[in-house]
């Protein structure tokens, strides 16, 4: 007599997690799938990298915002370089797939002058709450696109994960 079982996944943090437990690597080819459909948007964001905001990052700088740590000279290979997609999977994170500037000078080229005003966020211009300079906006412009696509593939691996937990 056969026995056949299924369940469903919640949401996509919990699919991912449950990947490793169920056939260890498949989470690593889940977050290379996702690299992949990913890099449309990293491209175009490294495309919009095009200068170095204020002549005075091209050289050496470390301040207190940063513990000290020397954050510039800014370069646009660097900037280029910071772009990644993540995939948290941890309880607390507000989102599971993400792409972030992990450059630290370019970070604070993105973000300055967001939550307080200072002197860096008014030389390089005003900012809204909640906004970036230049890397948001590019990849807010093919979000919708990026999004129908991740939510297609992991609907694919839970349809998988179901397929393969029946046991005959």
């Amino acid at each position: 007599m056969a026995v056949e079982t299924s369940f469903q996944v919640a949401g996509v943090n919990d699919a991912i997690r449950k990947l490793n437990k169920i056939e260890p690597g498949l989470r690593k080819k889940f977050v290379a799938e996702v690299n992949d459909i990913a890099e449309p948007a990293l491209a175009e964001t490294r495309r919009a990298y095009q200068f170095v905001p204020i002549s005075g990052l091209e050289r050496n700088w470390s301040g207190p915002a940063v513990k000290g740590r020397k954050v510039a000279p800014l370069t646009l290979e660097k900037a280029r370089k910071g772009l990644k997609v993540k995939v948290d999977t941890g309880r607390k994170a507000t989102s599971t797939i993400y792409i972030q500037q992990t450059d630290p000078g370019w970070a604070i080229f993105e973000t300055a002058g967001r939550k307080t005003s200072n002197r860096l966020g008014s030389s390089l211009g005003p900012l809204e709450k909640g906004r970036t300079r230049l890397f948001g906006r590019v990849v807010y412009s093919v979000r919708d696109d990026i999004q129908r696509k991740i939510a297609k593939h992991a609907l694919d691996v839970v349809n998988a994960i179901n397929a393969n937990m029946r046991i005959k």
